[in-house]
């Protein structure tokens, strides 16, 4: 489902044809167990091969989960999808799933910071290798190459500085050398990019942010082909745990229902900043994917559908104290890590890359459901402050 309308509807109604008494609000199947009338029912339940088996324990799998999951697969054009406690679980679980021991992984510098821990701190204890790369050149992921390399793991965009990757040409360099391509896609949503149809194999989603919308929840999004999820979803997940419960899964799917007006609120405030922010003097640079100055564009136009409200930009002053003085005096702007909810958020970050080590302070915006006026008078009054 690609048009405006066959999303409303999925949001609004699949996977939901079964709730009783055409209530509009589905039930929470607040349960840790599923009890069955016969012992070989329940024996084939914990034993057949499928997947999907009938529910009988909540760690495998939940009623009310799996409405959330239905529709999230469908928005990414994935045959299955699964949801976890929280993004990084979401993302471990992908590519604990992908590589094997003496396995070599390659990721995009500027992926989120937890999960370049995970590959370099904790799977470099069991023996796999990792490389960074600036991912804005497809040729930077085929150059790192090794005879081992079992995973590229892309984010597109970065969720600081917003590079992007090209996802149908390094998914091309990964299937010739015959490696796996993981990506989180948590900025765009299935709304704005669907990394499947360019060639990736596992997308994976922070649910936290614009998916569940409200700030009230953490949630993961594993979505794939059946051939690529069954394994992880037997292994991984049914071993370590950590899938989401069900009233998380329940909010999940009452912000879904939402998911169009919030996102396209959400990116036009952040649009109208950013270009407002690059005719400040005190800003040295805005990295918005929306701008026609953004060195991307082309690609941005080539392989997404919009921008989304998250964006960051470079002040003048790198001084460490006027820039904190800076987000300290916003008034709408809370300080804040995650996103994707009602509220506006600000954080600065201190970021190096390889064509910067030296590197540099970016403040990034987070846009939510505010008047765009009030929060460019916010931004004004707190530059002024510190000019």
């Amino acid at each position: 489902m690609t048009d405006r309308e066959d999303i409303g509807v999925l949001l609004a109604h699949f996977g939901e044809e079964e709730i009783p008494g055409r209530s509009v609000v589905g039930p929470i199947h607040q349960t840790s167990l599923s009890t069955f009338e016969r012992t070989e029912d329940l024996v084939h339940a914990l034993t057949q091969p499928e997947v999907s088996p009938p529910f009988h324990y909540s760690r495998f799998a939940n009623p009310t989960v799996e409405v959330a999951e239905k529709k999230i697969a469908a928005l990414e054009g994935a045959e299955l999808c699964k949801l976890t406690s929280g993004g990084i679980s979401a993302i471990a679980y992908a590519i604990l799933g992908s590589v094997r021991q003496g396995g070599h992984i390659i990721m995009d510098e500027t992926a989120y910071g937890p999960t370049r821990q995970l590959a370099g701190d904790w799977l470099g204890r069991f023996g796999v290798t990792h490389t960074l790369v600036d991912g804005r050149d497809p040729e930077n992921f085929r150059r790192a190459l090794r005879p081992e390399t079992q995973l590229i793991h892309l984010e597109s965009p970065g969720s600081l500085l917003f590079r992007q990757q090209d996802v149908a040409a390094v998914s091309a360099i990964a299937h010739e050398h015959g490696a796996i391509v993981t990506i989180d896609s948590t900025y765009a949503t299935p709304l704005r990019m669907r990394p499947l149809e360019l060639g990736a194999d596992i997308v994976l989603h922070s649910a936290s942010k614009y998916m569940a919308g409200h700030s009230d929840i953490t949630a993961g999004a594993i979505c794939g082909p059946r051939r690529l999820l069954d394994p992880i979803i037997r292994s991984e997940m049914n071993l370590l745990g950590g899938l989401l419960h069900p009233f998380s899964g329940w909010l999940l799917t009452r912000g879904l229902r939402t998911l169009p007006m919030r996102l396209e609120r959400s990116t036009a405030t952040a649009q109208a900043l950013a270009e407002w922010l690059e005719g400040r003097p005190e800003v040295r640079r805005v990295h918005h994917l929306g701008l026609a100055s953004d060195p991307q564009a082309e690609l941005f136009r080539r392989q997404m559908k919009g921008a989304a409200g998250l964006f960051s930009f470079e002040p003048v002053s790198q001084d460490r104290a006027r820039i904190f003085a800076f987000c300290d005096s916003l008034r709408l702007f809370q300080r804040g890590i995650s996103w994707g909810g009602h509220e506006s958020l600000v954080v600065p970050s201190f970021v190096t890359t390889s064509d910067r080590p030296e590197g540099r302070w970016v403040v990034r915006l987070y846009c939510g459901i505010e008047e765009p006026e009030a929060l460019q008078g916010d931004l004004a009054t707190g530059l002024l402050r510190v000019s």
